[in-house]
């Protein structure tokens, strides 16, 4: 099938093809037909500029040239077959909300976008359908391994990868991680061209990178130059909070179908593999996203040497350290982990861990947010000794904990009147109503019995709490570091902070819990 949305994307690109050439003609038609009826070239005459002139610029095009004729043989594009389920089958064809079916109906947006697919048209209702998407990869071993996004072949039945000499090779799946995004595919072929591997964690914002990949499926082998926008970037879209962030943006051009391209610096070594984009249109807008190679080797190479991955893990949520919440945790500098949620027997919690403990130290290295501290775990073999750094209520505590194993399945981290009458209460400081956690209501949030404290019942858009992201149906457990036993207590504890001073709530939300600073609503004296 090829959905409607896809066709539309692809008939985009070619109808503003030719405007393109139109527009341009115009352009040079001025340039031509100017003066007394004459013909005559804009600037005719004019002597080129030397080459002392242009040095700077064409020094960087051969440098970039380089680089291109280097990484380019070692880019492939990946095109996946895949069998429909029962639901897209049933669909008869119709567009279901403009986003495609099957495998890909169940990626999040961006990753749904950036994944060029679609599905066979359908022949008749019996006959089994499938959806057919077109990524890229990179090959990173002479002897046919190719590394590429979970996304683009998952569900696969069929895999063809398309080499820069134009092979067509048949590919199968070694292992996939879905927690990363990663996937590792094998051709049968040797002295195959491949990719250094560089240093992600050495890129600063502001250096120039190269993206290679398909864009749109037709324009296999294509290079985008552009500069780092930003490093450990969290995943927008992530569903789960185990799922390491650490993302780099780039504004080099990516379109659908890069996913899994390759990312790379200056030398050609490879820094990332491009996963996913930010944009209204479903095409490029300057906000592009890759998994940093610290990660991806990793991740390949156990998967390589194993078919599968285990990642490290210890049972925790965490927050950054901010300007903003640095002092209710005693803290002089604005870096490190706070420790949210301490998951029960856990290695967290069975090596001493504490909710609102901030991690600084990993085996004796800065800990500068969470996101650094996630990735460094994951990568751990469980069974590993470790040592963290912790500063509790202000004062140095070293823990030692062993990592555990990550299982996905089973170990996941405007009345202002302060009373309604019927046990909730309102907060016009923080613009949210909020009720006890009765036992109705916690079995209809689906809340564990270790989560105590108050639920939202509504937020007032635009109010401090809406900013600060909370919903109907959060738990609120904290409030200034201190328990918020019941709803009456909960807007006592408010009222009693100085009107516009920041609060610092434990929030608990869909199964994580995480700290909230909330700029309270000067202009609400009341509650």
């Amino acid at each position: 099938m090829m959905k409607r949305v896809t066709n539309q994307l692809v008939a985009s690109a070619r109808m503003l093809a030719v405007p393109a050439v139109a527009v341009g003609a115009f352009a040079l038609g001025a340039a031509l037909f100017v003066g007394h009826g004459f013909v005559h070239a804009a600037g005719a005459g004019a002597a080129p500029m030397d080459d002392n002139s242009v040095e700077a610029l064409t020094s960087l095009d051969r440098a970039m040239e380089a680089v291109a004729k280097r990484v380019t043989p070692a880019v492939v594009n990946v095109a996946v077959t895949a069998r429909a389920t029962g639901e897209d089958q049933a669909s008869d064809g119709q567009d279901q909300g403009g986003q495609g079916g099957g495998q890909m109906q169940q990626l999040p947006p961006g990753l749904r976008q950036f994944f060029f697919g679609g599905q066979m048209p359908q022949m008749q209702q019996q006959q089994p359908q499938y959806e057919h998407g077109i990524g890229s990869g990179i090959i990173i071993s002479p002897d046919g391994y190719i590394l590429t996004n979970d996304h683009v072949v998952n569900g696969s039945t069929n895999i063809k990868v398309t080499l820069n000499d134009r092979r067509i090779l048949s590919a199968k799946v070694v292992g996939v991680d879905k927690l990363t995004d990663l996937a590792v595919i094998k051709v049968n072929a040797t002295n195959l061209p491949t990719i250094a591997w560089g240093d992600s964690t050495k890129l600063e914002p502001g250096q120039t990178v190269l993206a290679f990949g398909s864009p749109f499926g037709y324009f296999q082998f294509s290079v985008t130059r552009g500069i780092v926008s930003a490093v450990n970037r969290p995943n927008p879209y992530s569903d789960d909070a185990r799922k390491p962030g650490n993302f780099i943006q780039t504004d080099a051009a990516i379109n659908p179908g890069n996913s899994g391209g390759a990312l790379v610096n200056a030398h050609g070594e490879l820094v990332g593999i491009n996963t996913f984009i930010i944009t209204n249109s479903g095409s490029f807008a300057g906000a592009g996203f890759a998994i940093p190679s610290q990660m991806a080797r990793s991740v390949s190479e156990q998967l390589i040497k194993n078919g599968k991955i285990e990642h490290g893990y210890l049972g925790i949520s965490m927050n950054d350290v901010t300007p903003e919440n640095a002092h209710f945790f005693n803290l002089q500098e604005a870096a490190g982990a706070i420790v949210a949620q301490v998951t029960p027997d856990s290695p967290a919690s069975r090596g001493g861990m504490q909710q609102g403990d901030v991690i600084t130290e990993l085996n004796g290295s800065k800990i500068v947010n969470g996101s650094a501290l996630q990735v460094a775990v994951s990568e751990m073999t469980p069974g590993t000794k470790m040592t963290l750094g912790v500063m509790r209520n202000g004062k140095p505590v070293s823990l030692n904990l062993t990592v555990g194993q990550f299982h996905a399945k089973s170990e996941l981290a405007s009345s202002d009147d302060s009373s309604d009458g019927q046990g909730n209460a309102k907060t016009g400081k923080l613009g949210l109503a909020v009720a006890n956690l009765t036992s109705d209501a916690r079995q209809q949030i689906n809340a564990p019995d270790s989560v105590h404290g108050v639920v939202v019942q509504s937020v007032r858009p635009a109010s401090p709490a809406d900013d600060a992201g909370l919903q109907p149906g959060d738990v609120i457990m904290e409030v200034n570091r201190k328990p918020a036993e019941s709803a009456s207590a909960f807007v006592n504890q408010v009222h009693q902070e100085q009107n516009g001073k920041d609060l610092l709530l434990l929030v608990w939300s869909k199964g994580n819990a995480s700290y909230r600073t909330i700029h309270a609503d000067q202009s609400e004296n009341n509650g």
